[in-house]
This record gives structure tokens, C-alpha cells and sequence, in this order.
């Protein structure tokens, strides 16, 4: 936790000057956009080509390097900034290898977090980190636009690069014993066994596949329809700029208050799947009718739509990572970041060409309705092997222990 809020105390302030100082140096905003792009490649070819690889080796190695090249590449990004001259040629090769650090700590995250988690204590765990990036994000970004004025970009990507070296050396302190896998092959062969394993996997699994398909799509959606927010503000009479950014002071409220719902009430596993179900129902619901609200309830509507996505999203995190089985944990999680942004690049597109033939309301709301539906032919179609993921925990804890856990009469005696 500690290690993450440094590393994201840094990344929210090094993005945002880094995003003025691309289009300052370019004045293109299709220069700017570049960036954003060329990063997702490695998105999705280093979980691709690595995640079976890591499933076979420890993941807190890649944790504290991962944390360590990144602090020492910002720090002498930063360095260079003030002796040097801007080349847009340049940024563009370490934003690359920027990107594949962040995927190779994701990975090494998100297959470590559980691990770390007491038992019976996962949604709890998943509520506190839910609730870190959105209060880091209302705090630091004005924060950042202050200090990228008074002190400038180099020296906020050294203060970054401190940040993100003082996480790893926090995180190399933890404590944690793993049993990774032994490969039994080597090289292309291991790797295509592991994808094989993989696949195999999760074509057994309807209720993973299922909940992954949906959260896909609605993501997908919700990234196209963003830029269609921004035009809708910006045309409608009577809507300003402002008014649209008090939307993410009214979500993080939201957020805010259902990470500490989750946080204090512990839904029973026999009740998580309905109540996701109509999480997501509801949410699809309100995305619908957001335009069409007088501007009063469209906040209220963002309140209510932060509150219902941390409580589903913690929900659904911890209940995931408790049903997958530890040595393929990280290649698991890296087919679903790898369908996310493959899902998320497809539908943003197609949102914004429909943004161009529609209206904006419309378009909203045929989008909200495009999910709702993909969520009635998976989540609730595979109700049954959906609600299995959800009640996995409660099965784990009601496992009579094996033979070897069980004490010896003579033991007990």
C-alpha cells in the first residue's frame, strides 16, 4: 500500500507534465495522441510474450526492478530536461520502454496483492486499494498543475523518480515466500505449453469468461463515449467545461464512500453475484439517461455511479483473484489485460465515429443500452458459473483440510 501510494503520488504528477510538455515542445494534439497509443502496445504484447515466463519465476523481482529502472529512467529524464533540448523522437522510445515497465509491474502486482492479503480479508483488502488512486487523483492533479508552474517539468520527473525508487525499496522489504511452478520444458516450447495450459483453462471456465467479455465491452465503451462527454459540454448551450469536471469530484465522492462500505460490511458470498448483477444493471442504467437529466441530477448520477463501481469493482476483484489457482495467476491476469485493450481500442473507435453521425445524447445512450445487453447474453446467461466465482471463497473455507493438515491422533494426544 505504501509502495503503491509513492508510486502513484509520482505517476499522477509526472503524467500530467509530461502530457503539457509533449504538446508545448509539438503544439499537435495528434503528437499527443501518438504517445497515448504507442503505449498500449506494449499493453499487450509484454503480458503476451512474459506472463507465462513469470508464472515460473518469483513476482517480487519484477515488483522492486520494475519500481527501480522507472525511478532511475524519470530521474534521468528529468536531469537531461535541464541540460538539454526536447526531442520528440526520443520521448517516444521511452515512453515505449516506460510502458513495458508498467505492464511487467502490473503483472508482478496483481498476481503478489493476494498473496499478501490475510485470509477471509480480500474484499477488504481490495476496498483500501480501490480507494487509493481516486483520492490521489482529486488531491494531486490540482497539486500538480501548481507545482509544474513554480518548479517545471524536470524537476517534477526527479521528484518521480525519487518517488518510484523509494517504492522499491519499500517493497523489497516485504516478506513473502512463493512456490512458483517449475517449467518442465524450455524456451518457445515451455512458453507455447503455457498458453496452451492457459487456454485451457479458461475454456473450462464459462463464469471467468463471461465476466471478463462484459467488463471488456462496458470499459471499451466508457473509454469511446469520454471524448463524446467532452464535445457534449463543450455545445450544448449551457453546459460548460467546469461543470464537466465537477463530474470527477462528484465520482470521487462516490467512490470514496462505497470503498468504505466495502471496507466495513462483508456481503455474503451467497448474496455477491445478485448483487453485482444489478450493479451492473444499475450502471449500465444510469450511463442511459446521463444526458438527458437536468445538470443537478447529472451529478447526482456520477455520486451514485462512483458508488455502485467501487462496490461491484472490489467485489469482483477479490472474488476473482480468490478463484484462480496461484501458478496461473499472472497469465490469467494478463489475458484479461490483454482483451481489455484489445476490446477497449476496437469500441473506442467505433464510438467515435458513431459520435460523428449522432447525436451526443443519443449516442450515450445506445452505448449504455450495447452493454446492458452484452451483460444479459454473458453475466446473466452463465448466471450459474458466474455466481460459482463469486461463492468460491465461502467453498474454500468449507474444504475439510487434507490428510497432511489434519493432526495425527498420536499428534493431538
Amino acid at each position: 500500500m505504501a509502495a503503491t501510494l509513492m508510486g502513484a503520488m509520482g505517476g499522477i504528477a509526472g503524467g500530467f507534465a509530461l502530457s503539457f510538455l509533449v504538446f508545448d515542445e509539438t503544439g499537435s494534439t495528434l503528437a499527443s495522441a501518438l504517445i497515448v497509443v504507442i503505449q498500449l502496445v506494449p499493453a499487450f504484447l509484454v503480458p503476451l510474450i512474459f506472463a507465462p515466463r513469470m508464472d515460473h519465476l518469483p513476482r517480487k523481482p519484477f515488483l522492486v526492478a520494475g519500481d527501480a529502472l522507472n525511478g532511475v529512467i524519470y530521474a534521468a529524464l528529468g536531469v537531461y530536461l535541464l541540460v538539454g533540448s526536447f526531442s520528440y523522437i526520443g520521448y517516444l522510445c521511452v515512453s515505449i520502454v516506460l510502458a513495458c515497465l508498467s505492464s511487467f509491474d502490473e503483472l508482478a502486482y496483481n498476481s503478489i496483492f493476494p498473496m499478501l492479503i490475510p485470509k477471509g480479508r480480500e474484499q477488504k483488502g481490495y476496498a483500501v486499494s480501490s480507494m487509493l488512486y481516486p483520492i490521489l487523483k482529486v488531491v494531486m492533479m490540482p497539486l500538480s498543475a501548481v507545482l509544474l508552474d513554480t518548479l517545471g517539468v524536470p524537476v517534477l520527473l526527479m521528484a518521480q523518480g525519487a518517488l518510484s525508487l523509494l517504492a522499491a525499496l519499500t517493497e523489497s522489504r516485504i516478506r513473502l515466500v512463493e512456490q512458483p511452478k517449475r517449467a518442465e520444458q524450455t524456451g518457445l516450447r515451455q512458453w507455447w505449453a503455457d498458453i496452451r495450459e492457459t487456454a485451457q483453462f479458461l475454456r473450462r471456465e464459462r463464469g471467468l469468461r463471461a465476466i471478463y467479455s462484459y467488463m471488456a465491452v462496458t470499459n471499451g465503451v466508457a473509454n469511446g463515449y469520454a471524448p463524446i462527454l467532452v464535445a457534449f459540454f463543450r455545445t450544448f448551450p449551457g453546459m460548460t467545461a467546469l461543470m464537466y469536471s465537477l463530474f470527477s469530484v462528484a465520482e470521487f465522492f462516490g467512490r470514496t464512500l462505497g470503498g468504505a462500505v466495502q471496507y466495513r460490511t462483508e456481503i455474503p458470498p451467497k448474496k455477491k453475484y445478485g448483487f453485482a448483477f444489478g450493479a451492473y444493471m444499475a450502471y449500465e442504467s444510469m450511463d442511459m439517461c446521463l444526458l438527458w437529466l437536468p445538470y443537478p441530477l447529472m451529478l447526482v448520477n456520477r455520486l451514485l455511479c462512483g458508488f455502485i463501481g467501487t462496490n461491484s469493482a472490489t467485489m469482483r476483484q477479490a472474488a476473482v483473484q480468490c478463484y484462480l489457482p496461484e501458478h496461473l495467476r499472472s497469465r490469467v491476469n494478463a489475458f484479461e489485460g490483454m482483451l481489455y485493450t484489445a476490446v477497449g481500442a476496437v469500441l473506442s473507435l467505433a464510438v467515435g465515429a458513431l459520435g460523428e453521425v449522432l447525436d451526443y445524447r443519443l449516442c450515450v445512450t445506445l452505448c449504455g443500452a450495447f452493454s446492458m445487453a452484452v451483460c444479459l447474453l454473458t453475466v446473466w446467461r452463465s448466471r450459474r458459473a458466474v455466481r460459482a466465482v463469486y461463492e468460491a471463497e465461502q467453498a474454500k473455507e468449507e474444504e475439510p483440510p487434507s490428510e497432511e493438515s489434519r493432526p495425527k491422533e498420536a499428534e493431538t494426544a
